[in-house]
């Protein structure tokens, strides 16, 4: 059998469970439509349903959709425009379609005609703001019940999946390598985001999330997306965050560097090594959270280290001070979304972890297990705004912290499979040693 084959299988049987917990027969998964923008008809770039593309690899076809009935082979209703405005989308021969049924439409009438009285019995998977789609008569919409049954049980990736979440990872390796060449040519931001796309030949609608490409102290700016146009008169540091898709899985990468030897430069091999450290504590049975706490001792340390802090790492991190410098959570579950979701869900009957008060920003609380992709994603910034609280702590050296203001901060993250008994595999720095080998 096949990996996509072993994955179809797989992808059926979890529907069903979902369908059958929560007693619906059948599903419309709807692949979505462009939305246009306020008082115009300038379209933005379209994204496909999560759930629709975790089907089968088809990210580009709108108004398209699957019909699922318990048990039954999928239906795949693939929807053509019949006009001089648009470019056809071309079916090529693909394993897939040994597991559809597939039906070519080029009106939305075609599908509702085809499925008649089932559609009313079928619970719908998608976004409805458009017509005729908002005003299908069926038995729920977007039912939280099912979707949380769904996404629970899709953090565990099959082995097709994590197939293309390795593509993805070499696809935007391939692309850092060509940024991380541009910024020591002294490039501009504008001229490395451009780097970036060329090297792996991509759009920027193809991107999984605009790319954060900050020279110097925008290595601060958690979600920077400037781009300035000018290369400063000095470059100092560069911090990239950028991915890359493959058959709609998305690769999530971020690194740092220094233009120089020196201070900054030590900072970034210590947190690498932080991060490297953090990466062998990861084992099925550990709740996230509990990397995400021992990260903050690392970083903690880090900051005794270099100065930044006085005291010890267990009491820079008590009295709140690595919050000020590591704002974010350590990473997220990632797949065919970005931030792919779940992470919070304590079973697929919908229960969830409340959001960590000391930590709110951290986006996984669910237990580690085998076969999980997630983020480990670390960072050591100077953001005026959040040490603004601590303005008289007297254990803050601001000295120090002004030597690290021109570089910004420091950002490594990897996207990590989880195996049995601690043997996982880093898709990114895998990535990494294949292609600078």
């Amino acid at each position: 059998m096949s990996s996509y084959a072993a994955h179809i299988a797989t992808v059926q049987a979890r529907f069903d469970a979902a369908l059958a917990a929560t007693d619906f027969d059948s599903v419309l998964v709807y692949a979505g439509q462009p939305r246009v923008a306020f008082l115009d008809d300038n379209a933005a770039p379209f994204k496909v349903n999560p759930l629709f593309k975790y089907w089968l690899p088809i990210t580009d076809s709108p108004k398209s959709a699957i019909y699922y009935e318990r048990g039954q082979k999928p239906v795949l209703f693939l929807f053509q425009p019949r006009d001089f405005w648009h470019a056809p989308v071309t079916i090529e021969e693909a394993e897939w379609q040994q597991h559809f049924e597939l039906v070519v439409i080029d009106d939305l009438a075609q599908l509702t005609e085809r499925l008649g009285n089932k559609l009313y019995a079928s619970a719908f998977i998608g976004e409805d703001f458009a017509e005729p789609v908002a005003s299908w008569q069926m038995k729920a919409r977007n039912p939280q019940a099912l979707i949380d049954h769904l996404h629970f049980h899709r953090a565990i990736k099959t082995e097709w999946e994590l197939e293309n979440l390795r593509i993805a990872n070499e696809r935007a390796v391939t692309a850092h390598l060509a940024a991380r060449d541009a910024f020591l040519a002294g490039k501009s931001e504008l001229e490395i985001h451009h780097a970036y796309l060329a090297a792996i030949n991509f759009r920027e609608s193809e991107l999984p999330y605009n790319s954060i490409v900050g020279l110097n102290e925008h290595g601060a700016i958690l979600h920077y997306d400037v781009y300035e146009t000018q290369a400063p008169t000095e470059s100092r540091s560069f911090l990239i965050d950028a991915g890359a898709t493959y058959r709609g899985y998305c690769a999530d990468i971020t690194r740092t560097y220094a233009k120089n030897d020196g201070f900054f430069a030590d900072l970034v091999a210590a947190m690498d090594a932080a991060q490297q450290a953090l990466l062998g504590e990861i084992k099925p049975g550990l709740d996230y959270y509990q990397l995400h706490v021992s990260m903050h001792l690392k970083v903690s340390q880090l900051l005794s280290e270099f100065g930044f802090v006085k005291g010890s790492a267990e009491s820079i991190y008590e009295q709140g001070f690595s919050s000020a410098f590591f704002p974010h959570g350590l990473g997220h579950f990632i797949g065919l979304q970005v931030h792919d979701v779940g992470g919070f869900l304590r079973n697929d009957r919908g229960d969830s972890f409340d959001r960590d008060v000391r930590h709110p920003f951290l986006r996984l609380l669910r237990p580690v297990e085998a076969g999980q992709v997630f983020t480990i994603e670390p960072g050591l910034y100077v953001v005026d705004q959040l040490l603004e609280e601590h303005a008289e702590a007297k254990e803050m050296n601001w000295d120090r912290i002004a030597e690290l203001r021109p570089y910004g901060g420091v950002r490594i993250e990897d996207s990590i499979v989880v195996g049995d008994n601690g043997a996982n595999e880093n898709l990114t720095r895998d990535a990494f040693g294949k292609l600078e080998s």
